[in-house]
């Protein structure tokens, strides 16, 4: 029976086991670009960028139709001296072309607006891939954070329940008094409650993630990375990751930034917009030409033949200042974007100074947080060789136990912040693609 007891449990285990779906960071960051709405609705627009670069280049080709007509006339009534009718059927069939010749090169203009904005487009789309890597990293990172503090918050569990079991053996050997056993049975109630409070935080965090990865918030997932465990570990002794001095961050960032790159195409694309209505003062030069037949009966259609061929020149003179108008509105977005570019400049200097310094901090906050871990918990070890000898009172044991959980939650908090502000400068600076998670 105590065999089968065994096997049944580890049928159980293995079979929850298989049950869990496991996530790690890069999946993570796969699921969510592939389940990201935004994205793909970017991505689809980039079907109608190019759809509009084809057209523009179409502006450069002559226009062709062809055409076929009937037509049925009937006169009745006196005709002259002779009362009578007449009934004319005409057939005709041709082709036409036309095509500009000079429009002040807004056609050529309207080629380089469109190559800019589907470069545009596509650095926006890239802009976007990265904010979704960067938004599920901090996602996963907070939840991961939270996952080990529940961990704290279970070994303090377990250790005033240890706690707790003593100091009542040792007030029934009268070693203590009975307030020690309220105090520490009050002291182990606040730590269960505290645990139920962690358990709930993860699991509300948990919930909010897979909501964001598009998954069912009921589905059995677990968040393990090693490679992140690896890292996080080898933090304690690693010194701080050197991304250079700040104004070389800067500049780097000028040259990697999809959306710097994107707004100055924008400002470029302005600029041809510029062109193209300042187009319209020019003349324009237009050419026609048509080939067809048309005759009263089909036996004799191909023989009554028609040609044209001819130029138009279109001087404007005046407009009723809708040229003016077209000017003016693209000299403001002009204008408006330049000053786009100019705020994104000043937006990344401020943000990547703001993150140089925030990364100082962390990593000073990770060397001294992992050292107190070390000195709390030494502490806490004295304390209680000094309770059992009697040397002290449990309201000393309980401090420096509370101060090691305090000390190991708060490096755990240093440890995910550090690998937060990292992995932000990384976005701050462009490095954050979505290629290498792929």
């Amino acid at each position: 029976m105590k065999y089968k007891i065994i096997l049944c449990a580890l049928l159980l285990a293995v079979s929850s086991n298989y049950a869990q779906k496991v996530l790690t960071t890069a999946e993570a960051i796969q699921i969510a670009l592939h389940k990201n709405t935004q994205l793909q609705k970017n991505e689809e627009n980039l079907k109608i960028y190019k759809a509009d670069l084809h057209q523009t280049y179409g502006a450069l080709l002559p226009n062709v139709a062809a055409s076929a007509s009937w037509d049925w006339n009937r006169t009745e009534g006196p005709l002259g001296s002779i009362s009578g009718s007449t009934e004319t059927r005409t057939y005709g069939m041709g082709i036409s072309s036309d095509v500009v010749l000079f429009d002040g090169l807004a056609n050529y203009q309207a080629i380089s607006k469109g190559r800019t904005d589907l470069k545009s487009a596509k650095l926006d789309v890239e802009k976007l891939r990265q904010d979704i890597v960067f938004q599920t990293l901090s996602y996963y990172y907070d939840l991961m954070n939270a996952q080990k503090l529940l961990s704290v918050k279970e070994e303090d569990v377990k250790w005033n329940q240890k706690n707790y079991e003593m100091i009542v053996e040792r007030n029934k050997l009268g070693a203590v008094t009975l307030a020690d056993v309220y105090s520490q049975q009050v002291k182990l109630g606040n730590a269960e409650l505290e645990l139920l409070k962690a358990k709930n935080s993860a699991e509300t965090m948990k919930s909010d993630f897979l909501y964001y990865l598009g998954l069912d918030v009921l589905e059995d997932y677990t968040f393990s990375d090693p490679s992140l465990d690896a890292e996080l570990a080898g933090q304690r002794a690693t010194e701080e990751k050197s991304f250079g001095d700040l104004q070389s961050m800067i500049e780097n960032a000028l040259k990697n930034r999809p959306d710097y790159e994107s707004a100055k195409l924008g400002l470029r694309s302005a600029e041809y917009d510029l062109s193209i209505a300042r187009s319209g003062y020019l003349p324009t030069l237009s050419n026609s030409l048509a080939l067809g037949y048309s005759n009263t009966a089909t036996k004799e259609f191909f023989k009554n033949r028609y040609y044209s061929a001819g130029l138009t020149l279109s001087v404007p003179i005046f407009s009723g200042w809708k040229t003016d108008y077209k000017v003016e509105a693209a000299v403001v977005s002009e204008k408006k974007k330049e000053l786009d570019v100019n705020d994104l400049v000043r937006e990344i200097k401020r943000s990547i100074q703001k993150n140089f310094l925030d990364l100082q901090t962390a990593y000073k906050q990770l060397d001294v947080s992992q050292k107190n871990v070390g000195a709390a918990e030494e502490s806490r070890k004295i304390e209680e060789e000094k309770y059992a000898i009697g040397s002290t009172t449990l309201l000393n044991v309980l401090i420096a136990n509370s101060d090691y959980t305090s000390a190991a939650t708060k490096y755990i908090n240093a440890q995910y912040e550090y690998k937060k502000y990292k992995d932000e400068m990384e976005y701050l600076l462009g490095n954050l693609k979505s290629k290498n998670y792929e």
